[in-house]
């Protein structure tokens, strides 16, 4: 089933983009191991997050469109939950 990226999504990666830029600009600056293990926790973070987004709106979008075939449903929840533990 394809999934249809919104701009809201779209736009978290490109700011996760960004802090990896910032991140990499950092190290090339030889910046204290600290401030860029801060920003690399800060950019997991913001994975996370996007993962769970990602994940809930395509589970909320299956389960409209799954016509009250609760095998299906309970398929699909399964198959989102594994993503999101595949992702940590």
């Amino acid at each position: 089933m394809s999934y249809e990226y919104d701009d809201q999504i779209k736009n978290r990666v490109k700011r996760m983009e960004g802090q990896l830029r910032g991140i990499l600009k950092m190290m090339n600056e030889e910046q204290d191991c600290k401030s860029v293990i801060t920003q690399l926790s800060a950019v997991r973070s913001a994975v996370d997050r996007t993962v769970g987004v990602i994940v809930s709106q395509n589970l909320l979008e299956c389960v409209r469109n799954a016509d009250g075939d609760d095998e299906k449903v309970n398929e699909m929840i399964k198959e989102a939950m594994n993503l999101v533990v595949k992702s940590r």
